[in-house]
């Protein structure tokens, strides 16, 4: 006998109507590494990683998930998309990999095979760079400096979330680099300009040297200093130089850059 196919409105029941904060979703995930059961595994890492005893602090594996609880019914089964009691779709969008559920298709979720989790932001616009080890914007395609594991870190400006499968944007820097976007935005409207994993300029700084190098010429240094010379370390390429000592800045003379410190005279063979 022929089971009667589930009607469309009973599979969109409750959709975006249940979740939590991170997703829309019509289920609750039951952690394996406690018994408890959270919305997500973000709700989940978020209260363990609140627990008084820092040894209790633990953070979930996405792909160790086998139980489930529809939010309608309130039945708890295998991972699956559609509730084998009420008929509901637990999650509009949903793999089986990660064991992710999400009502909200906007997002245009996807799996990348590569990454070993689900993105958002639409197939078509995403590529996976294998040396970064992360899906960037298609923008970025033969457009970046790869830097290896780029993404397998915490934001080095909150480091508030493991930027890997962060849920905010994620900004590539001219060197390669990556932070939060609203962090970058945040650094730039504090006039600061440097990357601050490796220090090179992560904008175009010409106009901003050449107002440098206008003060530097209306600025006369005494005549004490005039004929003083120092060693710099330029962080934009990496050069070492001798230069004449100057107030307002040392100039590389390789790039031109300002971005320089003044380092020790370096140790010549005896």
């Amino acid at each position: 006998m022929e089971s009667t196919p589930v009607s469309n409105e009973r599979l969109d029941f409750g959709k975006m109507g249940y979740g939590c904060q991170h997703y829309r979703r019509r289920c609750q995930i039951r952690a394996p590494c406690c018994n408890e059961i959270f919305t997500c595994r973000h709700c989940h890492n978020e209260a363990t990683n609140m627990l008084k005893n820092f040894c209790d602090r633990h953070e979930i594996n996405r792909y160790d998930v086998k139980q489930v609880i529809c939010a309608v019914c309130d039945t708890e089964q295998p991972v699956a998309q559609v509730c084998t009691n009420c008929g509901v779709t637990m999650g509009e969008y949903f793999c089986k990999i990660c064991k992710f559920f999400d009502d909200d298709t906007a997002k245009g979720l996807f799996h990348c095979d590569d990454c070993g989790i689900c993105r958002v932001g639409g197939r078509e616009n995403y590529y996976h760079c294998k040396k970064c080890g992360s899906c960037y914007a298609t923008s970025l395609l033969d457009n970046h400096l790869c830097v290896e594991n780029s993404m397998c870190h915490h934001c080095p400006i909150c480091y508030e979330v493991y930027l890997f499968d962060s849920l905010k944007e994620t900004n590539v820097m001219k060197c390669g680099h990556t932070m939060h976007g609203e962090c970058y935005d945040e650094m730039i409207k504090r006039d600061k300009y440097c990357c601050p994993i490796c220090s090179k300029s992560i904008i175009d700084m010409s106009k901003t040297w050449k107002r440098i190098d206008e003060e530097i010429e209306a600025t006369v240094m005494p005549e004490d200093y005039s004929h003083r010379k120092v060693w710099i370390l330029c962080d934009d390429c990496n050069d070492t130089t001798e230069v004449y000592f100057h107030i307002v800045g040392q100039k590389c003379s390789h790039c031109k850059s300002y971005n320089t410190r003044t380092i020790a005279p370096p140790v010549l063979p005896q």
